[in-house]
Formats: structure tokens, sequence, C-alpha cells
């Protein structure tokens, strides 16, 4: 018998299952203003030198009229954000003047920034412009290169010590790290606590994900999984409201890290996963969380029934199997687990550097970042009710191919849009990017199923540390543009291809029970080589057989 046949008889998805679900889907949800957060808090204004020191007037005068003696235009018409007149030029005051050859300098006394929008962000805080923006590119690198450090230590901790310590961990780690980013007064602290909070970001995701599948019976995997997306979903939209009621950016970093010291509380009530309890031997504890379980889902006679021996018998046959310590090697020592592996690792980095690539720099389409940021959450919604009927009724396999091909095929025909229409390009972006977001969903799902309990959680940390880099990949690709402009597209683009193909050498996991062992997926996989076998075998008999039959009428 499967554990999830125990999680059946003690009420299914039952009142635990729910409240447990909503209590590990509503940190998520916050999660991801944290993961958009830099659309805001790094946002680039419209900005220009400050005028020479040197001049009274440029204290006393900030008229168009001095900007425009004082600051040359480039070719649009604006003031140029990174250079000035070395004197000023009252002659263009004139009208139909021009000056020719006059001398320029860099923004010596700083930069005027438009504060219409944005009050303050982190730009302009420590002047991240001109020969400074690439640190506001770097400080975003720096929070992935945190998510894959956190990726590959939350992961294998999670294995070990179980998915409950380091997600309560996780929760005080980010509410710590996230206020104290808010009150920081130098550019590298600000680095070292984005960090920490990237780090927080996979301890969290992985953790709740492999709760709620653990917890969950099968026929209530596929909606958690999905659930889970919209959760990421709602935060985006949060984060669009939170962002244009509380502008300046460090209250806006407050209020999106407090509400984690909230969960961090609740989260002591949560029950660590007894699949993870059974398998490493304390069926006393796990007994004890199924009990809670039977009664809160009304079955508490069927609770009370059990026992230590009736528990440990729905995956005694595994025991046998467990490895005392698991390592990475585990995830390519044999056939089966090294085919999934490396397909996940091919599709976790392409899904990953296409939709930072297209989500992390909304003032690239040139109409207000809020309504932007709102449009690529609500896009989410069709994209993944689709997924969610696709993967119950079709599979996941067939889902998350044809969501990655279809993300790559918008994201390249995006090229062809002529660039003044920007209405279209950031509504066929906002397209591939619902596609890109519901098969990462998807994937984390696909990915939980794929991988047996011994070492679900290293499978996944593993994996994720490939989205990572693809996040990582993302901003180098998008420079690729300076050599040519369709490089982005196309790579981002292609990715996304390859990613979709890679998944059709992936097997389905739809309505089959969660593997316990590496041992019990490897004799999973030849059972179905061998059933295959028979069928071939059978089915070249009966086409002897026809043949034979055939031989004897023509004969």
């Amino acid at each position: 018998m499967a554990f999830t046949d125990l999680l059946d008889a003690l009420g299914g998805v039952g009142r635990f299952q729910l409240i447990y679900t909503a209590l590990l889907l509503l940190p998520c949800s916050l999660l991801a203003c944290h993961n958009f957060l830099q659309n805001f808090t790094a946002a680039v204004p419209r900005h220009h030198c400050q005028g020479p020191a040197n001049h009274t007037v440029a204290v006393t005068d900030n008229s168009g009229a001095w900007l425009r003696a004082t600051v040359p235009l480039d070719r649009l018409g604006d003031p140029e954000p990174c250079r000035r007149f070395t004197e000023p030029q009252w002659a263009l005051l004139s009208p139909n003047t021009s000056v020719q050859g006059a001398a320029t300098e860099g923004c010596r006394d700083g930069w005027v920034y438009d504060r219409s929008v944005f009050p303050s962000t982190i730009v302009m805080e420590w002047d991240l412009v001109c020969e400074a923006r690439a640190l506001r590119d770097l400080a975003q690198s720096i929070y992935m290169a945190g998510v894959l450090v956190g990726a590959a230590v939350f992961g294998t901790l999670a294995d070990r010590l179980g998915r409950k310590g380091p997600l309560v961990w996780s929760y005080l780690q980010l509410a710590v790290s996230g206020a104290a980013t808010a009150y920081v007064s130098s550019f590298s602290a600000y680095c070292v606590f984005r960090f920490l909070m990237g780090m927080t970001f996979s301890g969290i995701i992985l953790n709740s994900l492999s709760l709620v599948v653990e917890w969950m019976p099968t026929r209530g995997r596929t909606v958690a999984g999905v659930l889970l997306g919209y959760s990421f979903t709602l935060g985006q939209l949060i984060l669009a409201g939170v962002a244009y009621l509380i502008r300046p950016w460090r209250w806006l970093q407050f209020a999106v890290s407090v509400p984690f010291l909230v969960f961090f509380l609740y989260s002591w009530w949560l029950p660590e996963s007894s699949r993870w309890l059974l398998l490493h031997g304390k069926s006393q504890l796990a007994m004890q969380n199924l009990r809670k379980v039977a009664a809160m889902n009304g079955r508490k006679e069927e609770g009370e029934r059990l026992t230590k021996e009736v528990v440990s018998s729905y995956i005694q046959s595994e025991f046998t199997s467990i490895r005392t310590s698991n390592s990475v090697l585990d995830l390519f020592r044999t056939p089966a687990i090294r085919k999934v592996t490396c397909c996940l690792m091919v599709v976790w980095f392409s899904n990953s550097m296409a939709y930072y690539g297209l989500a992390m720099d909304l003032q690239k389409f040139g109409l207000s970042v809020y309504l932007v940021q709102v449009l690529f959450g609500v896009i989410d919604i069709p994209a993944m009710l689709v997924a969610t009927t696709t993967m119950i009724y079709v599979g996941r396999r067939a889902t998350v191919a044809s969501f990655l091909v279809v993300a790559g095929l918008m994201v390249i025909a995006n090229m062809f849009v002529p660039e003044d229409m920007q209405a279209l390009r950031t509504a066929q972006a906002a397209l591939g990017k619902g596609c890109l977001a519901s098969s990462f969903i998807c994937v984390y799902l696909f990915t939980g199923e794929l991988y047996p309990t011994e070492i679900r959680q290293m499978g996944m940390g593993f994996t994720s540390v490939n989205a990572r880099l693809g996040g990582l990949a993302a901003p180098l690709v998008t420079m690729l543009g300076e050599f040519g402009p369709v490089l982005p597209p196309v790579g981002f683009g292609a990715t996304s291809i390859l990613a979709g193909l890679a998944v059709c050498f992936l097997a389905e996991t739809r309505n089959m029970p969660l593997v316990e062992t590496i041992e019990a997926m490897e004799r999973r996989v030849k059972a179905g080589l061998s059933r295959k076998d028979a069928e071939q075998k059978s089915e070249d008999i009966s086409l002897q057989q026809l043949g034979a039959s055939a031989l004897k009428e023509t004969i």
C-alpha cells in the first residue's frame, strides 16, 4: 500500500489539507513581492547633471532656461543624463540658436532626479546612474546568487533535517534581513542583506511545495501545485498595489518584509512531513501527526486505531532500500534518476532565463511600470487556468512542453513587431511571460512528483540551482543587445523551445502515487519497460498471425 492510501483513509483532501495549504501559500505570495521588488525600489527616473557649483545662479535659478544653458540635449531632444557643459551656454537661450563644439564634462556635482513618480529609490540615494549604472543590475544579480546558494543549502538541509526546520528559519531570516535592508546606509550593506533575502526564497518555495505535496493525496496534488502559482501571481498584484501606495523605497522594503515575522510565529504549529518522518525511523512522531490530521478531518476514530506498526506498514517495503545518507551523486547514480535530472537541468535553466529576461526590467516597455506589473500578473490567471485543466485531463508532460514552446515562439515573434507599437509589444511579451510563469509552476509540481521522497528535496534543490543560474544568465543575454537587437529574443526564445523538447523525454506522473525510494523508482521504470516490451511482442505476434491468415486466404 502507498502512503497516499493512508492519507485517503484519514480524510483525503480534508480540512487539515485546506488550512495547511493556505498557511503555506500565503507567505509564497508575499515572497513574489521580494522577487520583483527592484522593479520599484531600483527604478531609474529621468535625470540630468546638477549645475556647476561655482555659479551662484545654479543655486537660485532652477528654471528650464538654466537647464537649457547648462545641459546638452540628446538625439531625442531630452536633457543628456550623463553630460553637462563646462560653462553655461547662454546663447542657447535665444530662439533658433545652436552651439557647435561646446566642451562638456561628466556630472561632477551629482544629478537632479525627477521625483514625480518615485520620491526615492536606491538609484537616487546612491547615484547608480551613468558610469555606476551597472551596480543596479549587480544588486539584482547578488540577490539571484543568494537564491542559488539557498537552493543548494536548504535543499540539502531539508532532506537531512526535515522540511519544517529550514522553512521556519527561512521565515525568520527573511523578516530580519528584509527589515534590515530598509535601514542600511551603504550600497554594500544593501547587497549583503539582499543576498540573505535571496537565500530564503529557495528555502521557502522548496520546503512549502514539498510539505504541500507530501501531505496531499494524489487527487489533490495538481490543484495544490497550481495554487502555488496563483499565490505567486497574487503576490505580483499585491506588489503593484503596495508599491503604488508606498513610493519611498525604504518604507516599501519594510512593508513587504515585516509580515514574515507573523509567518514565523504561526509556522511552529505546522506539522513535519510524516513521509519524511517515517522514512527516517521517527514513526512515533509521524503517528502523532497523523492522528492530529485525522481529528481535523473528522476521522478521529480512524486516527485512534493507528499504531506504529500500522503506519510503518504503508511504506515498510521501502525501508530496506533507504540509504543512511544521500549526496548529489545519487541524482546521477541510476539510469532513471540520471535521465530525470539531466532533462530537468535543461528545463529549469531555460525556463528561468527566459522568465527573468522578460519580467525583471519593466521600464523597457515605455509604459507605466505599475500598469505593466499588473498586466504581467493578471496574464498568469488565464494561463494557469489552462495549465490546471490540461495537467488534470491531459498530463504534466504535455502541459509543460506546450507552454514552453508557445512562450519561445511568442518571444521570437516579438522581434518582428515595430518598436513604435509599444502596446502590442508589451501585450505579446506579457502573453509569453504568462506561459513561462505557468510552466514554471507546473515544473515545480512535476519535479516533486518525478523524484522519490528519499531525495526529493535534494533533487528539487539541485534543479532549482540550475534555475538560479538561468536567472543569473538573463542579464548577460540582455547585454548581447548591444551587439545586435535580435540576439536577446532569439536567445530567450530558443532556450524556451529547447526546454519544451527536453520535457518530452520525461515520464508522465498524472494520477501516479509518489515514489518513496530510488530503488522503487528504478523498479517502476523497469516494470514500465517490461510492459511495453510485452505489448510490443504481443503486437508482433498478432501481426504475424494476421499475415499468416491473409496468406492462407490467398492460397
